[in-house]
């Protein structure tokens, strides 16, 4: 049995268009691969404290830069969402204690990046009565505490 013999051609039109698009791809449309010495420390420094990152947790294709200019999206009150929302790659279920010293914690990692600017988000905790806004005063006021010019 022979198999039959196809030819594909493309239409004038799709030449046309192939032929009009540059050769390579933007810079700015390149996403580096994670790594560099500040990525490699924070990436340490987060695992050391314990800490969580909307970098990490939502998987940002951005994370490598961000990290190796020290900039970072802190998350408290876990790594754990009590919602499921379909657009959101963090993980959802029931979260973990609430940790109080997650707060100093925070604050150290922002001492030690030297940070004149903190972004701090969280999960949501449909579980905590105040949804976790101890957790958020806490931080600010722990910052405050080691770095009183921020």
């Amino acid at each position: 049995m022979s198999v039959p013999f196809v030819q594909l051609t493309r239409s004038p039109a799709a030449v046309a268009v192939a032929e009009s698009l540059p050769g390579r791809k933007p810079s700015w449309l390149k996403v580096r691969a994670p790594g560099g010495p500040n990525y490699a420390h924070i990436k340490g420094m987060m695992r050391e404290l314990g800490l969580h990152t909307v970098c990490e947790e939502a998987r940002c294709p951005n994370i490598g830069e961000c990290w190796e200019h020290k900039a970072a999206t802190f998350m408290i009150l876990g790594d754990v969402c009590t919602r499921n929302c379909t657009y959101c790659a963090v993980a959802h279920g029931t979260p973990t204690e609430f940790d109080p010293l997650e707060p100093v914690r925070l604050a150290e990692a922002v001492e030690r990046m030297g940070l004149a600017h903190v972004v701090i988000t969280s999960v949501d905790r449909d579980d905590l009565p105040n949804g976790g806004a101890e957790a958020f005063a806490g931080c600010i006021t722990e910052i405050k505490r080691r770095i009183p010019d921020s």
